[in-house]
């Protein structure tokens, strides 16, 4: 195989799926960017709980067997990979930065320096940082300001949004990922890649909450004014849905994934009352009939808990009422047919699901679908660092892909 110096490799390690992406930034001769999706892998985890590693042999195989299908597909190596670490392991702070400018006006290197202030806090030992991303600045006490270079003014100020992460989950994923055999180039929070393939730069400006409803938690994100304001979790999702049945119906948990899978909606008034669905019996070898309706019932009342307890947290948060894009949902939880139906019976504001795909390449087709979110979200990630050093030639600054919008230059 060969490797190449815009490749990106993307790797999503969560609860119900071990998912790998590789794509490429394209550049044309007269400096077009598009960004091509080369290979995708998927593989069903057994070593991952509650999105964390718990046993690094079998995730270890698993990262290796994901990254093999996609290598494959796609004829082509990553030297490097985009890691997501779940938002139930890390905590958000916020943090202030103070620099005097000596100049007639500010410059790049002002706003770097205000930067490196304000992230100079005390990290505890058992945390470390993840992300640092510029919320608004101030130029002389004169706030609201959100790109500061080239005014003039004797006095710098930022608000940063700081990620912490649990050191032992990052680290554990580097070392999982490491005996596979590959290296982590960056750890990036879910929410904010995923929010990346989803979202569109409208919605993040004028304010919209991304609810992740993954295996084993949902993870909220709020974007507003362009930027993330915002991240929570709910400790349930899709796995809720199985133990349920397992429970309601009386019948093993693999047997409740397939039924899910092959029989689940989300919306009671979706399924004709009439029809049954055949179940393994009391007995060994026995079969039964259950109304599907039941089954409809079940998940229903899951899924408004987990989006009830959504709309709790983004009203705790203070956004409530400034969301002008609405709630978007995706994740492999939301792919049940009237998930959408549920949502807006609860959320008094637009509503929509969403798949990532759109502005891609390639195999665009076989990454649309909600559950693909997190991995496309960390390959976009990569390539805008990649077309930022490539205009810069160095490190990422604060500008990127303007395909995937201009919000990321905060992400650098």
């Amino acid at each position: 195989m060969i490797a190449t110096q815009y490749l990106v490799g993307a790797l999503d390690i969560g609860s119900t799926k071990t998912c790998a992406v590789i794509g490429e930034l394209m550049l044309d001769g007269e400096g077009t960017t598009s960004v091509k999706v080369l290979g995708v892998g998927q593989v069903k985890p057994n070593g991952i709980r509650r999105d964390a590693v718990s046993n690094i042999e079998e995730t270890t195989e698993e990262i290796r067997q994901a990254l093999r299908q996609a290598e494959l597909m796609a004829g082509v190596q990553p030297r490097g990979l985009y890691v997501g670490l779940s938002a139930e392991y890390v905590e958000t702070t916020s943090s202030n930065g103070i620099v005097a400018i000596g100049a007639d006006e500010i410059d790049d290197e002002d706003v770097e320096r205000v930067h490196e202030v304000a992230r100079a806090v005390v990290v505890p030992p058992d945390r470390e940082l993840l992300h640092v991303i510029p919320q608004d600045y101030a130029v002389d006490h004169r706030g609201g300001i959100q790109q500061p270079v080239g005014m003039v003014g004797t006095r710098l100020e930022a608000d940063v949004f700081m990620v912490l992460a649990a050191a032992a989950a990052a680290r554990n994923l580097r070392k999982t990922v490491a005996r596979a055999g590959y290296e982590i180039t960056q750890l990036v929070l879910n929410p904010l890649a995923a929010g990346l393939a989803v979202l569109t730069a409208e919605e993040r400006e004028v304010g919209s909450a991304l609810v992740m409803i993954g295996g084993r938690s949902t993870e909220i994100a709020i974007f507003h004014e362009g930027k993330i304001r915002h991240v929570g979790v709910i400790p349930c999702g899709g796995v809720s849905f199985t133990n349920d049945l397992v429970k309601g119906l009386g019948i093993p948990y693999a047997e409740a994934d397939r039924v899910k899978e092959r029989y689940g909606v989300a919306a009671t008034h979706l399924v004709d009352p009439e029809q049954t669905i055949e179940v393994p019996g009391p007995a060994p070898g026995a079969r039964k009939h259950m109304p599907r309706e039941l089954l409809a019932h079940i998940i229903e009342q899951r899924l408004d808990e987990i989006l009830t307890l959504a709309l709790h947290e983004i009203e705790r948060a203070g956004y409530a009422n400034r969301l002008g894009g609405g709630i978007v949902l995706s994740g492999g939880g939301a792919s049940l047919d009237g998930t959408l139906d549920v949502a807006q019976s609860i959320f008094t504001m637009p509503v929509r699901c969403s798949a990532p795909g759109e502005n891609l390449t390639g195999l665009a087709d076989s990454v649309r679908r909600p559950k693909f979110a997190t991995a496309v979200g960390l390959m976009l990630f990569g390539t805008a660092q990649i077309q930022d050093r490539l205009e810069h030639g160095r490190r990422p600054t604060m500008k990127a892909l303007a395909r995937v919008g201009d919000w990321l230059r905060e992400f650098f």
